[in-house]
């Protein structure tokens, strides 16, 4: 599910010439903001429900370079989910459908009055439901690896 459209700002533009790896990592928030919006969690949303969604845990690898003014378009895979946590898989692409970046994330949904983990409100929920979802063998080739030295 395609979740967010953009292009690589000049100030992202490192001393290599190219997208600088932190400002990978703002991309893939800007996408947390934009599934935000899409479930109900936008800034009404949040104040309606007193919740919100932390990010616990990223884990970003690093692809292609990205180059300024290059547009750039973020997916979404639902990977897994349960009550208060969503695991998902975002994949940053280029215009022609060339795989930049990827990143698997865990998500919590925090009561922000309480700031405490809680279950999803009813309508964040639905629309959760309503989100494209994999089973474990379907998952992206990139999903659920480790980091490590391989022997």
């Amino acid at each position: 599910m395609a979740l967010l459209e953009t292009r690589v700002a000049p100030e992202w533009v490192d001393y290599n010439g190219h997208m600088n790896d932190a400002e990978y990592a703002r991309v893939f928030s800007l996408a947390v903001e934009a599934l935000m919006d899409h479930i109900g969690l936008d800034a009404t949303g949040r104040q309606r429900h007193g919740y919100t969604i932390y990010t616990l845990e990223t884990h970003l690898c690093y692809r292609r370079e990205a180059h300024e003014g290059q547009p750039l378009r973020v997916a979404l895979t639902l990977l897994d989910r349960d009550a208060k946590r969503l695991h998902v898989f975002f994949e940053l692409l280029d215009e022609a459908g060339n795989l930049l970046a990827t990143s698997e994330q865990m998500l919590m949904g925090i009561d922000s009055e309480a700031g405490r983990p809680a279950p999803f409100p009813a309508p964040v929920e639905s629309a959760i439901g309503a989100l494209p979802h994999v089973a474990r063998e379907a998952w992206p080739e990139l999903a659920g690896r480790t980091i490590g030295i391989r022997r």
